[in-house]
């Protein structure tokens, strides 16, 4: 299932412009709230027009601007699960599941009954949207999309809706439902979490642009940028400098880690995450020497900000360990696969 997009919309603000090809069944796009990640999903359904551009699925082109092809929504396979689940709040559950088929009433009926089982809506066929929990709408919403057979399945921050009790056993079932789906499904979110649950394959926009799209756990062990490392949750970004292919000197600390991944010419910062860095009560080789600023607890975990000891009013480093340990062991221990070169 092969996505090639090629998109460019003016927006509030700042341009949208994306260029994105991916063949992976299940994909992501993550970035802080209005870097045009919605947008991108609404130009794909064909809900907005770009102002130009192509956009290609598995072989069919769905729009391009160039030879003016533009297929409506209900010819483009592409099945949309908005934020709000966008249910008719005066029909029943049966009501708007059947809402998107498109046959025969015989073959609708046992249609929205196969669905109804599917999605485990029994008893809640009479009930309007206004009766049923957030979860049941959203299974709802997703027998009402599946009804129609779509080719590609967007999802638009799909629990955003969901208070944090529901979140967990929502997302699951969602999953589940999607597990045997053999179409694309791509979904959006500003949450690592949720995509890291759900994609295989990580595409990171901010203010519409793409800064990379790599397998989910390539973006993850090595953003490369900083831009990147801040949005997939990297806490510690901090001024460094190439020594050469694998060593970085933290300018601040005074300090030079040896680092697995390939440093590239331009490295002007180094991130590591705050769960890398483990108490060492030794120097050693990739050892920073620590000077304990402040300390927060959680129920489980520990939050602690360093700053160098010659240098206090320097970059601080982050680090999280177990409840109970040490207020500070006065060096921290980074492995060589946790330093991140980064480039701005």
């Amino acid at each position: 299932m092969a996505l090639e997009l090629t998109l460019e919309k003016q927006l509030a603000g700042f341009p949208l412009q994306l260029s994105l090809t991916g063949d992976s069944r299940r994909m992501g796009i993550l970035g802080p709230s209005g870097c045009g990640k919605s947008m991108t999903l609404k130009m794909l359904a064909g809900v907005v027009s770009p102002d130009r551009g192509r956009i290609r699925v598995d072989g069919r082109v769905l729009y391009d601007s160039e030879k003016r092809i533009c297929l409506p929504p209900r010819e483009r396979q592409v099945g949309y699960l908005f934020q709000n689940y966008a249910l008719f709040p005066a029909m029943t559950v049966a009501q708007n599941i059947a809402a998107g088929l498109h046959c025969p009433k015989g073959e609708r009926q046992a249609r929205v009954g196969e669905l109804i089982r599917r999605f485990r809506l029994e008893g809640l066929e009479n009930r309007r949207p206004g009766q049923i929990s957030g979860g049941q709408q959203q299974r709802t919403a997703l027998a009402r999309m599946m009804a129609a057979q779509p080719q590609t399945i967007l999802l638009d921050e799909p629990f955003s809706a969901l208070d944090l009790a529901l979140r967990e056993a929502v997302q699951t079932e969602l999953l589940e439902f999607l597990s045997d789906y053999p179409g694309q499904v791509i979904m959006v979110s500003h949450s690592l979490e949720e995509l890291y649950r759900f994609c295989d394959f990580l595409a990171v926009m901010e203010r519409g642009r793409l800064l990379t799209a790599r397998n989910r756990d390539q973006v993850f062990r090595n953003p490369g940028s900083v831009p990147v490392a801040r949005l997939v949750g990297c806490e510690n970004i901090l001024p460094a400098r190439r020594v050469d292919e694998h060593h970085l000197l933290l300018t601040d600390w005074g300090v030079t880690l040896t680092t697995t991944w390939p440093v590239p010419e331009d490295t002007e910062a180094l991130g590591i995450r705050a769960q890398a860095l483990t108490p060492a009560f030794e120097p050693g080789e990739n050892r920073i020497p620590v000077l304990l600023r402040s300390r927060t607890e959680t129920p489980f975990r520990c939050r602690s900000q360093a700053v160098p000891p010659q240098k206090p009013e320097a970059p601080p480093i982050w680090w999280e360990q177990g409840k109970g340990t040490a207020d500070c062991p006065g060096w921290l221990a980074v492995p060589p696969e946790e330093v991140l070169p980064l480039t701005l």
